[in-house]
């Protein structure tokens, strides 16, 4: 039954690998790799068609495995050379060469009892010595397997996966076939039997392997460690098969050649439920960072992925504050991120989000407090420390916001400090694998830090340059502007000269009129477009009545639409008249553009602790989440048709040079509110009369 099992898995083998070589061999793709390849699919074959004829300890037989295994040596080792790793080639060659030698010298020993005549006790030697040979041959491949897979590149590994994963299984069932072999003291007939099903079945791994397309790329720049690594793990395998295989001999009796089967296909199967696991690599990622690097990050490799993820931005690519977050993030393997940036009180913000939808920010996501204590101590701040009560300085805690302590996937803290300025703060997500930061996480997060913080200050200075550049385009209009006035100015002086001495001719009446109607309506085309800059004198905020302010600013806009005013108008609040008058002006204006005709304009204010709440609303179009958090407030940016986008801009600046905030609530297609939120004064000082207000 074995023989017969024997036959057809390794004439199936033979089949298969020599139709994959002659299908490889006659590719017309200039890539190295393809000629061992198709040289190693042809050993194979060789091989089942010598084991199938033959038995397997046959000298021919024998002559075969020594060809498979060099065929494969000889592919990895090409795939070494083309992935650019020439300036090791003394090292590497010399490793492939000692590898190379031990399959000659296991050859050779198997062979030794054809020249050889002694003792049952020679051979026996000779069988153990062969088999441990055998052993070691294995275990090296496995470790240069292991170390081409780790040591190549994200994309590498794309192109490598499947050739290694089927030379994985060849050796993997090899390593077991001897150890169980050794164990026993003479061959498996079972393993021996189903070998060639086990290597037949990686023929269409390879085959669709050779199918894909792309180059691999190989860093060698912690191969060493891996090697060392792979030995002790391979090598921690075979002492535990050792004592496994050893306990099912002992308790499994006349079963014990089925349950060593079924213990190399659990094995088999565990691992490859393990290793795709994310979870899994990644604590296996930061054990072996923990306890074999000296270092925890390989700082080339990190910093290539930072520069690539920052610097080389595509036309489908994330904004600049996804891609901050997204660079963080990946150092430290976290989930996700946010960036939270200081608004123009000096409070935090949410500004961007990657990969955490889940969480809820605030509007008011930190105090201008925690802005400034990141900002002067520049120290990154671990929230789980903070949640046990072990924050090494007792401002860090009182810096963190209450609401990230409460959000338990919350990580980190890392601020952007960019000369003693904070540009903004990172929240990181926790990881898939929960750990504690250490010295080396503290380190280069701030280096990284800094150096996203200098992109921000780039990006905002050619932000404000763009600005200043449409501000000098704006001034360029207006020179245009104030000629046509001058001229207009010239006309109508002309106009009323002549109106002294021609004020009875009828022709000159009808030319007067036709005169100050053009001149009236280029005027009121100018006005139009001039009215959103008017500028007034402002002094210093004072004490002033709500009431007669708004008042007078709402009798004077409605002549052209309904406007309600409401709320606590005997409110007195703490600021500049003619500021304040002006900015109001530009929401209202803004609100009565925005509406229906039947739609009245709502300007109310109200009381709301210490502060005074002016809001002005509208049912008109709305503004979307996008517009506001971008567009609103930045000049030269307009909903309205050949609008200058200068009005709400204008008003927030005010405002803010008031001391005060200008906060704005928005719906699509369901309408706007503007607040302007000002402290209340107690009403000491001389109220302010809109009537005495002077308009430069």
């Amino acid at each position: 039954m074995f023989e017969t099992i024997a036959l057809w898995s390794h004439a199936t083998a033979a089949a298969l690998f020599g139709v994959l070589a002659i299908w490889i061999a006659r590719l017309s793709v200039s890539d190295r790799p393809r000629l061992p390849l198709a040289v190693a699919c042809a050993a194979t074959s060789v091989w089942g068609i010598t084991v199938a004829l033959f038995d397997h300890s046959h000298p021919i037989t024998q002559i075969g495995e020594v060809g498979r295994n060099i065929g494969w040596l000889g592919y990895m080792y090409a795939i070494w050379r083309q992935a650019g790793g020439e300036h090791r080639t003394v090292a590497l060659t010399a490793l492939y060469a000692t590898l190379a030698t031990v399959i000659i010298l296991g050859f050779g020993v198997s062979m030794s009892p054809m020249v050889l005549e002694g003792s049952p006790r020679i051979l026996n030697a000779v069988y153990f010595t062969s088999i441990i040979l055998d052993l070691m041959i294995a275990v090296g491949i496995l470790m240069l397997i292991h170390n081409l897979y780790t040591a190549a590149t994200s994309e590498a590994r794309t192109v490598l996966r499947l050739p290694l994963v089927a030379l994985a299984i060849i050796w993997i069932y090899d390593l077991n076939l001897f150890t169980i072999s050794y164990l026993a003291g003479d061959w498996s007939r079972e393993l021996m039997a189903l070998r060639g099903a086990a290597v037949a079945i990686t023929a269409p791994l390879i085959a669709l392997a050779v199918s894909q397309t792309g180059r691999s790329t190989i860093s060698l720049s912690r191969s060493a460690t891996f090697q060392s690594l792979s030995l002790v793990a391979i090598g921690g395998y075979l002492v535990a098969m050792v004592l496994l295989t050893s306990l099912i001999d002992a308790v499994a009796g006349q079963h014990a050649r089925l349950v060593q089967v079924a213990f190399v296909f659990g094995t088999s199967v565990l691992g490859l439920a393990l290793f795709p696991s994310p979870k899994f690599r990644a604590w296996f990622r930061v054990k072996v960072s923990k306890h074999l690097f000296q270092h925890r990050y390989d700082y080339r490799a990190e910093w290539l992925r930072f520069t690539d993820t920052i610097g080389r931005p595509s036309t489908d690519s994330a904004s600049l504050d996804v891609r901050i977050i997204q660079a963080l993030a990946d150092i430290t393997e976290s989930s996700g991120g946010l960036l939270l940036v200081p608004d123009e009180s000096g409070a935090l913000a949410a500004q961007a989000r990657w990969n955490w939808d889940g969480i809820d920010v605030p509007s008011h996501a930190g105090s201008a407090a925690s802005a400034r204590h990141f900002s002067h101590t520049g120290r990154i701040v671990e929230l789980d420390g903070i949640r046990a009560n072990l924050a090494v300085d007792q401002s860090d805690a009182n810096a963190a916001p209450e609401w990230l302590l409460q959000e338990q996937s919350a990580w980190a803290m890392v601020p952007l400090v960019h000369f003693e300025r904070l540009l903004g703060v990172v929240v990181l997500q926790r990881p898939i694998i929960d750990r504690t930061l250490d010295w080396e996480d503290f380190d280069l997060l701030r280096v990284v830090g800094r150096q996203l913080a200098s992109y921000i200050a780039e990006a905002r200075g050619q932000e404000t340059l763009s600005q200043v550049q449409q501000f000098d385009e704006f001034n360029r209009r207006f020179a245009f502007i104030m000629h046509d006035i001058k001229n207009l100015v010239s006309q109508l002086s002309l106009v009323t000269r002549n109106a002294e001495k021609h004020a009875g001719n009828p022709e000159f009446q009808v030319d007067m009129i036709a005169t100050l109607k053009s001149s009236t309506a280029r005027m009121n085309g100018m006005l139009a477009r001039l009215s959103q800059h008017n500028r007034v004198k402002v002094s210093d905020p004072i004490a002033l009545e709500a009431g007669p302010l708004l008042d007078h600013l709402v009798a004077s806009k409605r002549m052209s639409h309904p406007i309600v005013l409401g709320g606590d108008l005997g409110l007195y609040i703490f600021a500049d008249g003619a500021r304040l008058t002006q900015a109001l002006a530009h929401l209202v204006q803004n609100a009565i553009e925005a509406s229906p005709a039947t739609e009245p304009v709502t300007v109310m204010i109200k009381r709301v602790r210490a502060d005074a709440y002016i809001e002005v609303t509208d049912h008109g179009v709305g503004m979307s989440t996008d517009f506001i958090r971008h567009m609103l407030f930045k000049p030269f940016s307009s909903t309205k048709e050949g609008g200058f986008g200068i009005g709400a801009f204008e008003a927030r600046s005010l405002i803010i040079a008031m001391n005060g905030r200008l906060e704005v609530t928005s719906r699509e297609n369901e309408g706007t509110t503007f607040r302007i939120i000002l402290p209340i004064s107690t009403g000491e000082d001389t109220a302010f009369n809109p009537l005495e207000m002077k308009v430069a």
